[in-house]
């Protein structure tokens, strides 16, 4: 197929303008302009030629008042929002195309995938300051926007929501030990325990996260255009598009017990906000705390909710910091080269001399699904981190206990991590006083001796270094 590019012309606006009208029925909902998937239309402009994009009033509690986001290839004209559905995965649905695997006319049959339980809504929906970065109608869009749907508009959820069963080694050890107990309900004799469960892509409404980050829409816009390498030109050419779904990794939230009844403040609740670390929580790497804190909150998560409570574990993809896990392995390089071996004195300095930067979460976007779930209060917040209390208490979240990692949970090697960042003012509880400069400086990680000679075989590759 040869694709035929066309760039908009402002000259033919007025033309347009006549057209509209004649496309919306009484109900005030456009008849969907279907674009033929071989043609691509360049916008460049706002004002051009075609162009007539679904009006979006984020914050409205009202769906339709609202709109739906529309983000996919059917509807060039009418598309309102930057960037693709899918997160990172939607360059695979290119290569899907690409090889004739995938009917790029393709639209999902959703009659069967409606929410297995209900979520919201909330107040929290209709205030962009607490929800900016998620479409808290992105589960129900079946719902909410089925006389779109009817009309032959192609609508993606941007939120799934189901049910499963976990099987953690760690909770059948927690069962052998006696800290837990079957129930039936939450937790099975199998060491099976019972979850719901929703999985999320990012949708940001522009001005309120560039307001969140101290910065001018356009400064945002310009940044991730230029850090994207161009990637998204309608960021610069588009700013009437204040939608953007932006092509990183989105979140999971994992729930035990009964999800109604985590708006209620008078219901225990239990919380962790998780960020991904593969090495550890699937792979089992012993450098850092983050699987057995994540495993330790879901045993805490569970006894919340065998008590009549709640238990919430949010998982995001924001893998080594969201600077990414081939950065963090450079990192782990430097802290176990570096003069003097790897040291609690030096772990932060590590990651700033590879990246440029400690941290790229910036955790101004992150209690947003806390809101999406309704919750305004958290009994039990099983994390040290100050940047996430603080986030999250400053959107109006109550948070009355800090549980720390027990001291038997944390790794060998993981101890420079834990010291590093307990003395630079995460939360110590009562586990971690005392941490002090004399324990940054002996708090030493272990030796891979990376530099020694590698004894090779005859007729093994080796690089001559000197030439």
């Amino acid at each position: 197929q040869h694709c035929k590019f066309y760039f908009s012309d402002p000259k033919m606006a007025s033309l347009d303008q006549k057209n509209k009208k004649q496309k919306t029925e009484d109900d005030g909902i456009p008849l969907p302009d279907l674009s033929p998937v071989d043609f691509i239309n360049l916008t460049s402009h706002s004002d051009a030629f075609g162009v007539d994009p679904i009006p979006i009033s984020w914050g409205h509690p009202n769906p339709m008042v609202r709109g739906p986001v529309i983000c996919t290839i059917k509807h060039a004209a009418q598309r309102n929002s930057i960037g693709a559905h899918q997160g990172s995965y939607c360059v695979y649905t290119g290569l899907a195309v690409a090889a004739g695997k995938l009917n790029p006319d393709h639209v999902p049959n959703l009659k069967l995938t409606t929410p297995v339980f209900d979520i919201g809504p909330f107040p929290s929906w209709a205030d962009p300051k607490k929800i900016a970065s998620i479409d808290p109608f992105g589960h129900v869009t079946a719902d909410c926007y089925r006389s779109y749907l009817n009309k032959g508009y192609d609508i993606r959820p941007t939120i799934a929501v189901t049910k499963a069963h976990i099987d953690l080694p760690e909770t059948r050890e927690a069962m052998t030990a006696g800290r837990l107990k079957a129930d039936g309900k939450v937790l099975l004799p199998t060491g099976q325990s019972i979850v719901s469960k929703a999985a999320i892509e990012p949708v940001w409404y522009l001005p309120e996260v560039a307001r969140r980050f101290g910065c001018t829409e356009a400064v945002l816009r310009q940044s991730i255009f230029r850090m994207t390498n161009g990637m998204y030109p309608e960021l610069i050419t588009r700013p009437d598009l204040k939608i953007f779904l932006p092509p990183i990794g989105g979140l999971t939230i994992y729930i035990w017990g009964d999800p109604a009844t985590i708006p209620d403040e008078d219901i225990p609740l239990t919380c962790r906000v998780h960020d991904e670390c593969n090495g550890s929580d699937v792979f089992g790497s012993d450098i850092c705390t983050c699987r057995p804190y994540m495993t330790h909150a879901i045993e805490e998560c569970i006894k919340t909710a065998q008590a009549g409570g709640c238990g919430i574990v949010v998982y995001f993809r924001k893998e080594g910091r969201s600077l990414g896990e081939v950065t963090k392995y450079l990192v782990y390089n430097t802290r176990k080269r570096q003069e003097g071996g790897d040291s609690a004195e030096k772990y932060f300095n590590c990651t700033e001399q590879v990246a440029g930067v400690q941290d790229t979460r910036f955790q101004a976007l992150m209690p947003d699904p806390l809101h999406f779930l309704g919750v305004t209060k958290i009994h039990n917040f099983i994390s040290m981190s100050d940047m996430k209390y603080n986030a999250i208490v400053n959107t109006g979240i109550k948070i009355v206990n800090r549980i720390e990692i027990p001291p038997e949970l944390v790794p060998a090697d993981a101890q420079v991590e834990i010291t590093a960042k307990v003395f630079h003012g995460y939360n110590a509880g009562k586990s971690y006083q005392g941490v002090d400069k004399d324990s940054l400086k002996t708090t030493k990680g272990r030796e891979y001796a990376y530099d020694q000679p590698v004894e090779r075989a005859a007729g093994e590759f080796v690089v001559d270094e000197d030439k």
